[in-house]
This record gives structure tokens, C-alpha cells and sequence, in this order.
């Protein structure tokens, strides 16, 4: 047994936790703020509470605002030009996973030359060394979804490109994270569902993939069990305060889980998906793929044993067969309201799939590496066919 363990994230996790945030040693005294164009952070008053803890704590700050819900290169390289021309010393991310992982990427382009695609190491990416430090990162979540507030990956598009890249290295981890339930009850039902099944779906890949890691494993396990029982209370009832602090909970454990191994291809093809169709969102492209693909690979025997354990942890008791864990599956979608959407209401064309697969491999070979049985192009452009509706 060996395996590698290096988390430098000091997370806060609760209710009320925000709070702590004028109370807690931070990396500078002048903030980038980091939000998205959308009109939630102000409507529910939460980027109004973290400015006024900020001036609490004598932190300035500076607003960034224009972060989308896949954020682009164009917008990195604009939040890293402000931080750099009002003076930032640290960058702040709140809201969900585009927010913070654009704080990411904006902490790592606004001390480097260049464009920040000159470091990304794979696809179009310049593959360059990063000379300089990035800016310390904050993360603020509002959203149990992606995991960053505890990795360092940052998952970027390059709209001249049609790439969506996901990078990261030691440096990228935030120094603080905050992770307060309380800033989750407002996600509206299908979010809450797409992000809860994007969590699930980093503790699955997470847990059968070929980077052994036994504390991650752990991790993941837990992490499937809350997101089966919880997740659907969530999308029920918003502001069942329980079910939100379960929730919050996997999806952090599932960013552990990031740390120690690796997402699956079933990440490089929606990553490919979504970066031709930037209006899907990631977690329901997720969703759309996840029962071709995990049937695949049980009926490939891939790791038999290790969808047995998944599918006791998402309830079925005393399974023995790997299918269950697509059964569980689909039972979670149905109960989640999620079971009947279509790629071709998001734009995706039948036609377009060798071209989608093909992308998915140029873009995240890392991932195709990570799956538990090797994958060929013909088979991952059946798996997207076979999802295909």
C-alpha cells in the first residue's frame, strides 16, 4: 500500500461559517472579488455580507463580475489584467464552481506573461513551465457541485478554441475555504440537482479509476453514500437545512477525492460536450452520460467488485451484482426529476460525436488514463451515442 497525501486547504465547514471570515488569518490586504455575471450573489445579499466582512477585517476589494457559467479564457485574462492593475494580492472566489475556479486561473495569469493558455498542458495549450507564484486563493462556495473549495483544478474554456481544460497544481490550492450551508438553500431544484449528481459523479470516478488511494476511496465512498440519500431531499425541499449540510459535506469529501486521484473520461467527454455547447451545464451533461458509460464498463468487468461497493453505499443492501449500481443510479435520476433529459435540447447534433470524442481525447488524455479499463475511440464514441437522445 502507498499513496500520496497533500491537502494544504484550511476548510471551514458549517453553518454560519462565513462569519468566520473577518476573523481568519487571509493571505493580503487587497482582495480581487470574484463573482459571476449572474444576478445571485447580489440578490441574496451574500456578496454584500463578504464585502462587509472584508471591510470588518481591513481588507480593500476589488469586484470582478463577469465570470459565466463555463468561464472563458477572455474573461480570466481580463480579471487577471484588473487584479494586477489595482494592485490584488489575493484573489477571492465566491459563488459556485465557475467562480471559484476562475479565481484560480485569474490568480495564476495575473503573475505570469502571456495568456494563461500557454500554461495549459494539454490540447491547444502552450504546455509552458509557470515561472511565478500565483496570487493565494480564497474560496467562498455557495453551491455543493464541483468540489474546488478543497482541490486545485480549475476547468477553463477557450471559446476560439472550442476547448474546455481542466488544470491545476500544487499552487492553486486556496490557502482558506469557506463551506457554509447556509449560502446553498437558495440554488434553485434543477441546479441543485446538476451539481449534487456532478459531486456524485467525482466520488464514482473517483473510486474505480487506477490511481489507488486508500484515504480517497474513503472519502469517496461517504461521499456516494450522502449524495444517494440527501440529494433528493435537496431538490425537494431547498431549505431542508439537513439535507443541504449533507450535501455541502460530499461535495467537499468529493473535492478530496480530486485531490487524491483523478476524474474519468466520463469528465473529458462532457468537458468536450459543453465546450462546443457552452449552454449545457456540466453537471447535467454528466448526468446524460452516466448510464452508458457505467454500463460499459460493467459489461466490460472493468472493476466488478468496486461497483458492487457503490451500489451498497447508494442503498442497495446486500447487492452482489455490479449492475446494481446502474440501477441505483437510475432510481437516483428519477428521484432527482432528472431521468429524461435530452443532449439535442442543448444543441447537440448526432452528427457531431466522433467529433466530440475526438476533442475529449486531445483535451484530457489524463482522464482516459485514470478509467479502469482502457477506452477506445470506437467505444467512446458508442458510449455518446448510446446517451444520445
Amino acid at each position: 500500500m502507498s499513496f500520496n497525501y497533500f491537502i494544504p486547504t484550511r476548510i471551514l465547514f458549517g453553518k454560519g461559517t462565513l462569519d468566520q471570515l473577518a476573523t481568519q488569518p487571509l493571505p493580503g490586504k487587497k482582495a480581487l472579488l470574484v463573482i459571476s455575471s449572474g444576478s445571485s450573489m447580489r440578490r441574496f445579499g451574500y456578496l454584500e455580507r463578504v464585502e462587509a466582512l472584508l471591510d470588518q477585517a481591513g481588507v480593500a476589494h476589488v469586484l470582478f463580475d463577469k465570470v459565466l457559467p463555463n468561464p472563458t479564457l477572455r474573461h480570466v485574462m481580463e480579471g487577471a489584467a484588473l487584479a494586477r492593475e489595482t494592485g490584488c494580492d489575493f484573489v477571492l472566489g465566491l459563488g459556485g464552481g465557475s467562480s471559484i475556479d476562475s479565481a484560480k486561473a485569474i490568480a495564476v495569469a495575473a503573475c505570469n506573461p502571456g495568456s494563461y493558455w500557454e500554461y495549459i498542458p494539454s490540447g491547444t495549450g502552450g504546455r509552458k513551465p509557470i515561472p511565478n507564484d500565483p496570487l493565494p486563493i480564497v474560496a467562498i462556495t455557495t453551491t455543493a457541485g464541483t468540489g474546488t473549495e478543497a482541490d486545485p483544478w480549475a476547468v477553463i474554456s477557450n471559446t476560439d478554441t472550442d476547448e474546455k481544460i481542466g488544470f491545476g497544481y500544487d499552487k492553486t490550492y486556496p490557502v482558506l475555504s469557506i463551506v457554509d450551508p447556509d449560502l446553498m438553500m437558495t440554488v434553485p431544484p434543477s441546479l441543485t440537482a446538476y451539481q449534487g449528481f456532478d459531486a456524485l459523479f467525482h466520488s464514482t470516478e473517483g473510486y474505480i479509476n487506477r490511481i489507488p488511494n486508500e484515504a480517497g476511496e474513503l472519502f469517496a465512498l461517504e461521499s456516494i453514500r450522502l449524495a444517494a440519500q440527501y440529494l433528493p431531499r435537496a431538490v425537494k425541499n431547498g431549505q431542508d437545512a439537513l439535507a443541504r449540510e449533507k450535501m455541502a459535506l460530499s461535495n467537499t469529501l468529493a473535492g478530496l477525492v480530486q485531490c487524491l486521484s483523478n476524474s474519468t473520461s466520463a469528465h473529458a467527454m462532457e468537458h468536450a460536450l459543453s465546450a462546443f455547447h457552452p449552454r449545457l451545464p456540466h453537471g447535467a451533461g454528466l448526468i446524460m452520460i452516466g448510464e452508458a458509460y457505467y454500463r460499459h464498463l460493467i459489461q466490460v468487468h472493468a472493476c466488478d467488485e468496486r461497483f458492487v461497493a457503490m451500489a451498497r453505499a447508494m442503498g442497495m443492501e446486500g447487492s452482489d451484482d455490479p449492475m446494481d449500481f446502474v440501477r441505483a443510479l437510475q432510481r437516483l435520476m428519477a428521484a432527482c426529476g432528472v431521468d429524461q433529459l435530452n443532449l439535442s435540447d442543448y444543441g447537440v447534433d448526432a452528427g457531431e460525436l466522433e467529433k466530440v470524442a475526438q476533442r475529449a481525447f486531445d483535451t484530457q488524455p489524463n482522464m482516459f488514463k485514470a478509467d479502469p479499463v482502457d477506452l477506445s475511440f470506437q467505444e467512446v464514441v458508442e458510449i455518446l451515442r448510446r446517451s444520445y437522445r
